[in-house]
Order: structure tokens, then sequence, then C-alpha cells
């Protein structure tokens, strides 16, 4: 048994991992170790490892992944508040991830310019993520939604297929529905702070105005 793998506390390599959001190489020479030692360390104290999504974010953490833009002019200014209010209506508010849902392609065209035009995200970072039955051409739904999007198709992650009645739901959703995602916490926490701006101008102003009254 390696004596230096021995020496090791589960508690500081957890800390480190999961808390600070070192990698594995990092927190090696922060404790005086080989990498490979640091690997079996994590393997003996059953410690999880990060799927690829999050140590895809953590070795860019330092990159910027977005960059909003300043000084917008009246239209963008709307294209502002149309994605902010789409993402407030139909987006998920939890986690690190902006995660978009809708069937409508309009919609879905809208919160995209917004993220491509007012918060500037990296194109190649953006992933779509369809819902869809079985009784669907699941390959021209993907088509559908690539010419929709824009986004390539090499972006699409693993569909959802979910077993349905034609004569019941093709109505609702003839081409499924998407997600659009974006991992990025920072960016998350930057459109919850807009959302919060918007109900602090708005609702604080229409109280205001009805005290007056």
């Amino acid at each position: 048994m390696n004596t230096k793998i021995e020496t090791l506390d589960r508690n500081r390599i957890k800390e480190l991992y999961w808390d600070k959001k070192y990698n594995v190489k990092e927190i090696a020479k922060r404790l005086g170790v080989s990498p490979w030692t640091m690997y079996n360390s994590m393997n003996k104290y059953k410690i999880a490892r990060r799927n690829r999504s999050e140590a895809n974010y953590i070795a860019n953490r330092y990159k910027p992944q977005f960059m909003t833009k300043d000084n917008l002019i009246l239209e963008e200014e709307y294209l502002k508040i149309a994605g902010v209010m789409l993402y407030w209506a139909e987006g998920t508010l939890k986690g690190d991830t902006v995660d978009f849902a809708n069937s409508n392609p309009e919609m879905i065209r809208i919160f995209l310019r917004f993220l491509r035009e007012i918060c500037g995200v990296k194109e190649a970072r953006l992933r779509i993520y369809l819902y869809a039955y079985s009784y669907q051409d699941i390959e021209a739904v993907k088509l559908y939604w690539h010419k929709a999007t824009e986004v390539s198709l090499s972006q699409f992650t693993k569909p959802y297929i979910r077993k349905g009645n034609p004569n019941l739901s093709q109505r609702k959703l003839p081409y499924g529905l998407i997600h659009i995602r974006y991992n990025d916490k920072r960016l998350l926490g930057l459109i919850k702070t807009w959302i919060d701006e918007y109900i602090k101008n708005w609702v604080g102003a229409g109280v205001a105005n009805r005290t007056r009254l």
C-alpha cells in the first residue's frame, strides 16, 4: 500500500474537488503527490468523479464563456426584455445551467437571438435536448429543429423518446419540444438578476401607482 495514499485525508480531498472546484492535477500538486496517487486515493475513498459536462466547466472556468453586450439600442433592449421574460416563464432557475424549454419555434428563435446577440454566448457550447414521441420520425424532427435553431446537429444530445398515442399527443407537439441548454452558472445567475430587476422595477412601480391612486 502506498503510504502517501494512507496519509491523505478523504474530507480534504472532497473539499478541494467538490467545494473548491480544483481538478485532480491541481489537488495533487497542492497536496504534494502525483496525479496517479490522487486517482488511486479517490478510488480508495470512493469519491465520486465529475461527469463530462462538469469536468469541461471546471477546465474552462477561468475562460470567458459569454460576453454580454452593453449600450443597447432600443431594438436590442426589446430583445433583452423578451429573452428575460421568456426565460422567467419557461426556463429553469435552479442548478448551474441555462435551460429553456418550448415547442414553439418562434419562441425558440427569439430566445436564441437573446443568447447570441445580448448574452454573447459561445455558439459551440450550446446544446439542444429533444423531447419527442416514439411514433415520430426522430431524424426528421431533429432536422426540423436544426433548421429552426441553426445549431449544428453535432450539438444535439441524446433525445428523450416517450411512448405516446398520436391521436392524443400529435395535435399538441407535432415536432416534440426542445431544451436550449448552456452550461454556465454565471450566465444563469445574471439572467436571474435581470428577472429580479424587472420584477422590482415593474411590479414595484405598479404597486406605487396604485398606492398613489
